[in-house]
């Protein structure tokens, strides 16, 4: 589970409703202040039990460089409701959601990021209308299903939502999470630190757990579908930490050498550079739109 900074945007962006032919989606909107050259806009997926807020940290600097910026919660995540049923949640929905947004959004070709499971979505939308975007970056998101013991991982969920409450699920997963590191001193918790537990219990709380259940089979089933990405002539970019326990570096730098993508390795970022070094990974993020 991704971890922003906070949940309350920047000056930068607003919290918004983004109506498509498709529906309603909640999004961040950020805009490049007046005086700042436009260069392009990009639309931002997250990833499996995230939000849109998971983008937060990188809303000031993609402004700042120019670009729009526009996170999406997608159906049935946090502020976007979803049906119960699902199969409302089969990846070729989601990714006709991703194109109704593009189409929405009014501008010339989005650029086009996903995280974990959005990259997934993000390539299944950009199979389906490779024209609809200028480029696609997958951030920490790998060819095919998700690492064994994550397989197992997201079995555990999706058995426990169809018995318990999503406050009982939250309750048990918290649970079974380390302890916060202590001084070595004191013995105590970080004095500095941010306990963001009560805004992450209200972000799960939101989703729907037939959104969870439906792509939780997904990560654990997905085909490798690279050689079809491969084919077409669109620019890519995969971006990840430099340690991942949900695709194996190796993998993604395998990915990457398939699609003859190019590559970026977020030295001191995990499984969401996108939190843990914002600023790097916004950097890497814009030089590789500058190129396009």
């Amino acid at each position: 589970m991704s971890r922003p900074p906070t949940f309350v945007p920047p000056p930068c962006a607003s919290a918004r409703t983004l109506r498509t032919e498709r529906g309603d989606f909640a999004v961040l909107d950020a805009v490049p202040a007046a005086g700042v050259r436009r260069r392009g806009t990009v639309l931002m997926l997250p990833g499996f039990t995230g939000s849109k807020e998971d983008f937060i940290a990188l809303l000031e600097p993609l402004t700042d460089a120019g670009y729009r910026a526009v996170t999406v919660d997608g159906r049935g995540q946090y502020e976007t409701a979803g049906p119960d049923d699902v199969s409302a949640y089969a990846q070729t929905e989601l990714a006709r959601d991703v194109l109704a947004q593009a189409a929405a959004l009014s501008e010339a070709r989005p650029h086009l990021l996903g995280h974990s499971l959005g990259g997934q979505i993000a390539r299944a939308a950009v199979l389906l209308e490779p024209r609809a975007f200028a480029t696609l970056t997958l951030m920490s998101s790998g060819p095919a299903a998700i690492a064994p013991d994550q397989r197992t991982r997201a079995k555990m969920l999706a058995d426990a939502l169809t018995a318990l409450s999503m406050d009982e699920v939250w309750q048990a997963m918290r649970a079974m999470e380390p302890p916060p590191p202590q001084d070595a001193q004191t013995g105590e918790g970080d004095p500095g630190g941010q306990d963001d537990s009560e805004a992450l219990r209200a972000r799960w709380l939101l989703h729907s757990p037939a959104q969870l259940i439906a792509t939780g089979r997904q990560l654990s089933t997905e085909p490798d579908r690279v050689a079809e990405l491969a084919a077409l002539p669109l620019p890519k970019h995969v971006i990840s930490g430099e340690r991942d326990d949900t695709w194996p570096v190796p993998l993604l730098d395998d990915m990457a050498h398939r699609l003859d993508a190019h590559r970026t390795v977020i030295h001191g970022a995990e499984h969401s550079p996108n939190t843990d070094r914002p600023a790097e990974t916004a950097a890497a993020l814009v030089d590789f739109w500058h190129r396009h």
